[in-house]
């Protein structure tokens, strides 16, 4: 169930992750040209409506059609999409997540159905007016029924949020927020739930609090410190170097496996990030855009003008929090050092039978792939380190990384966290499969390159 839960969150995470640079140049333009932005422009402050209402839910059309049936799917994807654009009066993200893939789908259905059934020399002309045909059916099929449907349960989900943000009750978002993003629902939250809404009240607020609850990096840099200052063996040792994965690079997943290591300190996460938000509603903050990575430069840079100093106030005190609750939990809970030990020589062991196996049946491997949920984070740190022992050793081996969903078919061995590889399996199933903890310092990065010398 957790599978699945990643794979559909992945999915409409999918849709949006692709798009974020379009989402930050929004952000920056609204940022200084809007009437209360850094340097005011009427002039340049008339991009600001035009890339809401089209470009950005065009291109989350487009990615979703695309991710259901490549170039063809996407460009169906996007003509729906446009049904749901006119027929709104609000940003229509939630519409072109519906309508994207479904127009995806509908031509797929349409490829498979007349698949080598057209006669040789019709094939442009099939191809083109049956992506014309269809296109123009999913458009007047949003533009007359989904378009206003959505816009309803658009405008009820947006009053209830703006009803417990009016309760001060947004702090619980915290107990569904930070355990999601332990359990590597963090780009789902993010982009397939929070950036949406927080778009929509950027338009009308000039900035939102929903780019905050997820991207925050308090939480984790409290565990972090905790494990620094008061942790013992390997995770003490690895804390520094996360800290600086975690907090300066933006790479949440770092510490995922810290609380995973440990998991009472989902309740030092949680009381953290509830302090990061109550904090953030009491001082207004908000972001223009969402910061991805989760970086402080990044949330930094997408705060309002004067309204940097809310932003960092949340941030400290939820790591302040964190830390503070992980530090007594780790003295109450912690493993002793040769448990700790033991406990990490059997997941080497595992490890290393995993990736002897995988080397063992394979003649030559040409292609390695760490994978991650969205393609952009760990899984190209992890990427980098491996990729860099190899070149050191001289191997001609490729090493890349991808999203969980987007695995080359052609890769030998796929790399990912333990609690993804199930989804990785289901991706790539002629590939072999390493499960791992951590993506630095990991001792099974040693073992496949010695493994691949021979």
């Amino acid at each position: 169930m957790r599978a699945k839960i990643q794979a559909f969150g992945r999915f409409l995470s999918g849709m949006v992750m692709p798009n974020i640079g379009a989402f930050i140049a929004w952000g920056l333009i609204t940022a200084f040209f809007i009437p209360t932005g850094w340097t005011p422009n009427e002039h340049l402050g008339k991009l600001v409506n035009p890339m809401i209402v089209y470009l950005l839910p065009l291109l989350i059309g487009y990615t979703g059609g695309r991710m259901v049936h490549g170039v063809r799917g996407g460009v169906v994807g996007a003509i729906a999409t446009m049904g749901v654009i006119v027929g709104a009066d609000i940003p229509m993200f939630m519409g072109a997540m519906i309508m994207g893939p479904l127009g995806g789908y509908a031509i797929k259905k349409f490829d498979e159905a007349v698949q080598d059934k057209i006669p040789p020399g019709f094939e442009m002309l099939v191809n083109n007016f049956s992506a014309g045909i269809i296109g123009m059916i999913v458009t007047l099929l949003a533009y007359l029924a989904v378009g206003p449907v959505v816009q309803g349960l658009n405008k009820v989900l947006a009053a209830g949020v703006q009803a417990i943000v009016n309760a001060g009750l947004l702090p619980l978002a915290s107990i569904f927020i930070e355990p999601g993003k332990i359990l590597f629902l963090n780009n789902a939250i993010n982009h397939g739930i929070l950036a949406p809404l927080g778009v929509a009240q950027v338009a009308e607020q000039g900035k939102s609090i929903f780019f905050l609850l997820e991207t925050n990096p308090g939480p984790g840099l409290g565990v972090l410190l905790a494990y620094w200052l008061v942790g013992r063996g390997t995770a003490k040792q690895s804390a520094p170097g996360a800290i600086i994965i975690h907090f300066f690079g933006g790479i949440h997943e770092i510490y995922f496996p810290y609380v995973l290591m440990n998991p009472i300190l989902i309740v030092a996460v949680i009381l953290g990030g509830f302090t990061g938000v109550f904090t953030f509603t009491v001082l207004g903050a908000g972001l223009v855009a969402t910061p991805s990575p989760g970086s402080i430069f990044a949330e930094m840079a997408m705060a309002p003008k004067g309204g940097l100093l809310p932003v960092l106030a949340g941030i400290t005190l939820s790591a302040v929090v964190s830390f503070l609750v992980s530090s007594v939990l780790l003295r109450r809970f912690a493993q002793e050092e040769e448990d700790f030990q033991a406990a990490q020589q059997l997941v080497n062991e595992l490890k290393g039978g995993q990736a002897a196996g995988a080397l063992k049946n394979r003649p030559a491997v040409r292609k390695i792939v760490f994978a991650c949920d969205g393609g952009m984070g760990s899984s190209a740190m992890g990427a980098s380190v491996l990729r860099r022992k190899i070149r050191e050793a001289g191997l001609d081996v490729e090493v890349v990384h991808a999203a969980i969903n987007e695995i080359p078919g052609d890769a030998d061995i796929v790399i990912s966290h333990r609690e993804l590889t199930a989804r990785a399996k289901a991706e790539a199933p002629n590939a072999e499969h390493i499960s791992i903890e951590a993506f630095v310092n990991n001792p099974v990065y040693d073992e496949i390159v010695e493994r691949l010398k021979k």
